[in-house]
């Protein structure tokens, strides 16, 4: 994949890092799941399509809740690794790759669209026609995001100085608190009807950090594998020389809620 303004064009690809991304991007805590059934969201008798949805993160974590999933990614790795975790919970989620441009189903299918950490790479001008096909009339598109600090978190400041050593175009560094971005290509058809943000601090190992890290764009998904090896060295040396085994490293949350017009 190549989109011109993210990391300068360079090309990126999820598959490359999908064991990673099954292992370690799994973090979401509790009180993110609470934002999103405050909006409604989850809850049984709702069809619900994820798309973007990597190792299905969201569609298993929320799966209890009772709603009927499907999620779909562009990378047939991230897919795969999905079915596996799924079934080994027993969990029934449909999954199957698909680049959301190409999401074909009759109108009026789907109670809730979810996008989570993925909004920046879909065509708007292809997809939003197809969401607001797609959902029933008044239903609702939901955009999540969830984001480290790095100037107010020492550990995570160092880690993208590491990125940006060795992937100098990357442009995930430097977020702070904002708005989770809405297209403008989303509001022919959609309002906004809910638009916050959270602060919520996540607990990782030295561990759990370093394979969240190595299963971002900047790094598993887009350097080629001796410049991996060289990130990995210096990333677990900079851990290695802090006190503890436990980092809280302070994130944002922000969520978009989009309902289709009537």
């Amino acid at each position: 994949m190549k989109i011109s303004d993210i990391d300068g064009g360079k090309s990126f690809d999820w598959g490359k890092t999908s064991e990673d991304y099954a292992k370690y991007r799994d973090i979401y805590p509790d009180f993110f799941y609470e934002k999103i059934l405050e909006r409604g969201v989850g809850m049984k008798g709702q069809k619900i399509l994820d798309i973007g949805t990597g190792t299905g993160v969201l569609p298993r974590n929320m799966y209890s809740h009772g709603a009927s999933w499907i999620g779909t990614d562009v990378a047939e790795n991230q897919i795969v690794q999905a079915k596996i975790l799924a079934a080994q919970n027993g969990m029934d989620i449909e999954f199957y790759t698909c680049p959301a441009e190409k999401i074909d189903y009759p109108e009026n299918t789907f109670d809730v669209i979810t996008a989570c950490q993925c909004i920046w790479y879909p065509d708007h001008k292809i997809v939003a026609p197809i969401f607001a096909r797609i959902l029933k009339p008044g239903c609702k598109f939901l955009i999540l995001y969830m984001g480290w600090l790095p100037f107010e978190s020492e550990v995570a400041g160092k880690s993208e100085e590491i990125i940006l050593k060795y992937n100098p175009s990357w442009t995930g560094k430097g977020d702070t608190r904002k708005h989770v971005w809405v297209p403008d290509e989303y509001l022919e058809f959609f309002d906004i009807t809910f638009q916050k943000e959270f602060d919520v601090n996540v607990s990782f190992t030295k561990e759990g950090w370093h394979g969240r890290m190595k299963a971002c764009r900047g790094v598993g998904a887009s350097m080629q594998e001796e410049t991996l090896k060289l990130w990995e060295a210096d990333h677990k040396k900079m851990l290695d020389e802090i006190s503890g085994e436990t980092l809280e490293i302070p994130h944002y949350i922000s969520i978009a809620e989009l309902t289709l017009k009537k």
